[in-house]
């Protein structure tokens, strides 16, 4: 774990920080999934994020002004989030297009949001395609 990460996760909660390395972890094994060997892992604004040469980046957070919620960002620039509303509807709850917001007592629905880290980790070579290839 990169040490600015590992040092980020010692500043939530215990049960925060134990549902967001359930996050980190989703995304290693999708990448691994998708045969992406090179994964950068790093803090941008602060927050913990995922970068493959081939995709966007992906972040995630926990804030204490939203005490009950964490999000997954995706770069608001991307066709990402319009992909997922189309794909996943009421699936997720979306912030704009850039984040998808979960209750932290939610059970993540974890097939759908596998495919969506999925496309971000891909996406500088799927961004072409209609629907991101889905």
């Amino acid at each position: 774990m990169d040490v600015s990460v590992e040092q980020k996760f010692t500043t939530y909660p215990d049960n925060i920080a134990l549902l967001l390395h359930d996050v980190r972890n989703l995304i290693f094994e999708v990448a691994e999934q998708d045969g992406i060997t090179e994964l950068e892992e790093t803090l941008k604004w602060g927050e913990p994020s995922y970068i493959s040469k081939s995709g966007s980046v992906i972040r995630f957070d926990y804030k204490e002004k939203l005490p009950q919620h964490f999000c997954i960002y995706f770069n608001c620039k991307t066709k990402l989030i319009d992909t997922f509303k189309e794909l996943y509807g009421d699936t997720f709850v979306y912030q704009g297009n850039r984040a998808l917001v979960f209750e932290l007592n939610q059970t993540l629905p974890s097939k759908e949001l596998v495919h969506c880290l999925s496309l971000a980790l891909r996406y500088k070579k799927i961004k072409h395609l209609p629907m991101l290839g889905a």
